[in-house]
C-alpha cells in the first residue's frame, strides 16, 4: 500500500537576494523508494525534498549507489515513490489523468547517462529527434518534421544539420550522440531536464563543451535543470548560480547554494568530496587540506548503523550523539543541514 499522506514541507533555502524565487516547476516531497531484497528490504532513498525552479539548476552530487538515480527517475515518473510525492506545477503527478500526464511527458525531459545505449541503433538522427514530434501532432508533415529536427540539431550545435539528419548512432561519436539525445528532449519544448550523469561517459574536452550547451540551453530557454553527478566540480562548473544537494545513503545532508557548499562544505561528507576533487594547480594541490575518513567501508543499505548514517566513516564523529540520533535536515543561516557536530547557526 502506498502511503500518500501529505509529509512536513522541507525547510526552504535562506535566499540570495531580496524577492521572491520563482514557484518550482517540479517538486519532491519527502520521497521514499523501497526495493524489496533477499536480505531484507532496501531503502534506497529516505525522504527527499528537492524543488527545480525555471531557469535554474539544481545538482545532486554523491557517491555511485547512493540514490541519485534513483531520485531523478521519481522525478521524471519513471518510477513511482514507495510513499511520499512528486508535484509539477503543485499537481501529484500521481493522481493526473491522462491528459494532465501527456502534458507532465512533455514538460519533463531524461537525458541519460550513456550515450550509446540511449539511441536506438537503427533509427537515424531524424527518425530519433522527430519521432516525439510525430506523436505529439507538433508538426504537420514529414517536411515540417525534418525542417525542425535540422533546426535542434543546430541548437545543440551539430552543423550542419544535414550532415547528421540521415546518419546512425554507430556512425557518431559519444559526444554527438549525447547532442543527438539532447536535441531529442529539446523536441519537446521542456520546462524541466534532468540529466543524470549525462557526462561521465565523455572526454573531459567534450564534457565541458556539452556543459556549456546545457548552460546556454538553461539561460535562452529558461529550463529547469535537476543535474545528476558524482563530481563536484562538474556540479560547481555547472550550477555556479545554482544550488547544491549532496546525498549519502538516500538521504540528502547538506544543501545550498552552489559557491557555499563548494567554498566552505559544513559536512564532513561534502568536506571529503570536495577534498577528493582534483586541483590542477600545483601549488594548491600542496597545500590543499586532505579529509581523511575513519573507514573507507559504505554501510550496507540493508544493516545501517544506529544514528547518523556516517559515523562508521566520519572524522568528526562524537560518541553518545552520532551513534544514537539520527540528525535531521534543519536550516541553518546559509544552508540546510544534517549534522550533531557541525554548527547550523
Amino acid at each position: 500500500m502506498i502511503d500518500r499522506s501529505a509529509p512536513a514541507p522541507a525547510p526552504a533555502l535562506p535566499p540570495d537576494a531580496p524577492g521572491p524565487d520563482p514557484a518550482p516547476v517540479l517538486s519532491l516531497n519527502g520521497v521514499h523508494q523501497v526495493f524489496p531484497g533477499a536480505r531484507g528490504d532496501v531503502p534506497a532513498v529516505a525522504g527527499v525534498d528537492l524543488e527545480i525552479r525555471p531557469g535554474t539548476a539544481l545538482c545532486l552530487v554523491g557517491e555511485s549507489g547512493c540514490g541519485k538515480t534513483t531520485t531523478a527517475r521519481m522525478a521524471a515518473g519513471l518510477a513511482e515513490p514507495t510513499s511520499g510525492s512528486v508535484l509539477f506545477r503543485g499537481r501529484d503527478i500521481a493522481a493526473m489523468d491522462r491528459k494532465e500526464r501527456s502534458v507532465f511527458r512533455r514538460a519533463v525531459q531524461y537525458i541519460h547517462q550513456d550515450p550509446y545505449a540511449s539511441l536506438n541503433p537503427v533509427r537515424t538522427v531524424y527518425s530519433t529527434v522527430s519521432a516525439g514530434l510525430r506523436r505529439h501532432r507538433m508538426v504537420a508533415d514529414g517536411r515540417e518534421a525534418r525542417r525542425v529536427t535540422a533546426g535542434l540539431l543546430e541548437r545543440v550545435d551539430l552543423t550542419p544539420a544535414g550532415d547528421f539528419l540521415d546518419k546512425y548512432p554507430h556512425q557518431m561519436s559519444g559526444g554527438q550522440r549525447q547532442r543527438v539525445a539532447i536535441a531529442r528532449a529539446l523536441a519537446m519544448n521542456p520546462e524541466v531536464i534532468i540529466a543524470d550523469e549525462s557526462t561521465s561517459m565523455l572526454d573531459v574536452s567534450i564534457r565541458v563543451s556539452l556543459l556549456n550547451t546545457l548552460g546556454r540551453l538553461r539561460d535562452e530557454l529558461g529550463v529547469g535543470f535537476l543535474f545528476i553527478t558524482h563530481d563536484l566540480a562538474v556540479a560547481k562548473y555547472f550550477a555556479w548560480e545554482g544550488e547544491i544537494a549532496v546525498m549519502y545513503l538516500g538521504k540528502v545532508v547538506e544543501h545550498g547554494r552552489t559557491p557555499r557548499v563548494v567554498n566552505d562544505p559544513a559536512h564532513p561528507y561534502t568536506r571529503a568530496l570536495v577534498s577528493a576533487v582534483c586541483e590542477p594547480d600545483p601549488d594548491l594541490a600542496r597545500t590543499k587540506e586532505r579529509v581523511r575518513l575513519r573507514s573507507a567501508d559504505i554501510p550496507d543499505l540493508t544493516d545501517l548503523p544506529p544514528g547518523c548514517d556516517f559515523h562508521p566513516r566520519c572524522p568528526l564523529y562524537a560518541p553518545g550523539a552520532c551513534d544514537t540520533l539520527r540528525p535531521p535536515l534543519v536550516r541553518g543561516h546559509d544552508r540546510l543541514l544534517a549534522c550533531h557536530v557541525v554548527g547550523r547557526g
